[in-house]
């Protein structure tokens, strides 16, 4: 996966004491995207917009708003998380996913 012509925000996004972190950036069109990672851990995250997570690698374990059974989200898959939510995500390995923001 390649995007051209972005507009990158430098400082990364740390959360979970560096255990994951991302980077900020604007395609072309003008959509908000962050490219980021996550170690092994078990994390709870809120959304203020809604947002799609593509793993990219390794395995994301997320229990979505609304479901009571987690679902494991393998490279190549993604999942919608809708806006002003919370959701788990659980990751034994390293996971490296691209999130797209629906502001």
């Amino acid at each position: 996966m390649t995007f051209e012509n972005v507009k990158l925000v430098a400082e990364a996004n740390v959360y979970f004491d560096g255990n994951v972190s991302s980077r900020t950036f604007y395609t072309a069109e003008g959509e908000r995207k962050t490219l980021g990672f996550m170690l092994p851990g078990d994390y709870e995250f809120g959304t203020a917009a809604a947002e799609k997570m593509e793993v990219l690698s390794g395995e994301i374990e997320a229990t979505l708003p609304g479901e009571s059974e987690p679902k494991v989200y393998k490279a190549g898959e993604a999942f919608e998380i809708p806006a002003n939510s919370k959701y788990r995500a659980v990751v034994t390995t390293f996971a490296d996913y691209l999130c797209s923001y629906k502001d």
